[in-house]
């Protein structure tokens, strides 16, 4: 059984919403991060980094939301070419996203709520979210989505632009972008994935 740990952050949901459209099996572990569930020796066992989202799978453990998407693509042979040019394309989206709108994004979502305000770094982190959020629009007028087919690409990165185009309240000047934030929301699995973390955090909670 696959023993995912996660949250219900925008990284936290990428395997989530994988799981559910691959349909394994899985056994959801939340750690609530506002805790330090995650600095403690356990989680660091799984992942040293002490981050979510973290999965063992048997003997395998893979941390970073990239890594675990690649892992379970590979593993069922879905959601993810073999190889040549359409396996570039999603792999390019995948890093695109690690190192660009998830940093960013979080970097405005900090220092809007940092004890001490910047002003500066607020406007520099926001225009540079507004750049990637463009970059992705224009790919996105002239497809349905980032690499072809639906892939990990989108998993990757759909959570983060959802939160992008909330954060900056954008969605009207990115409207293929927020298109394909609605196109991918209404996938069967997508659904099911936001449903199951809302239901285990309310669980938590109770």
């Amino acid at each position: 059984m696959i023993e995912l740990y996660t949250w219900t952050t925008p990284n936290g949901e990428k395997p989530v919403i994988l799981l559910e459209e691959l349909g394994l099996p899985y056994d959801l572990r939340l750690l609530d991060i506002s805790t330090g569930k995650q600095k403690e020796s356990d989680f660091l066992a799984i992942n040293p980094n002490g981050r979510i989202p973290a999965l063992v799978d048997e003997e395998v453990r893979v941390f970073e939301s990239g890594a675990i998407l690649i892992h379970l693509a590979e593993k069922t042979g879905k959601l993810l070419a073999a190889g040549g040019a359409a396996r570039a394309e999603a792999l390019g989206w995948v890093f695109f996203q690690a190192g660009g709108t998830g940093p960013m994004i979080g970097q405005v979502h900090y220092f809007r709520n940092a004890s001490e305000r910047s002003e500066f770094a607020i406007r520099r982190f926001e225009k540079e979210a507004e750049r990637l959020l463009g970059v992705l629009d224009a790919h996105l007028a002239s497809r349905e989505y980032l690499a072809g087919d639906y892939s990990i690409a989108d998993v990757m990165n759909f959570s983060w632009a959802k939160a992008g185009l909330r954060a900056l309240d954008a969605a009207e000047r990115y409207p293929a972008l927020a298109a394909w934030v609605e196109r991918v929301g209404q996938r069967p699995a997508v659904v099911r994935a936001l449903e199951k973390l809302k239901a285990a955090k309310e669980a938590l909670s109770a």
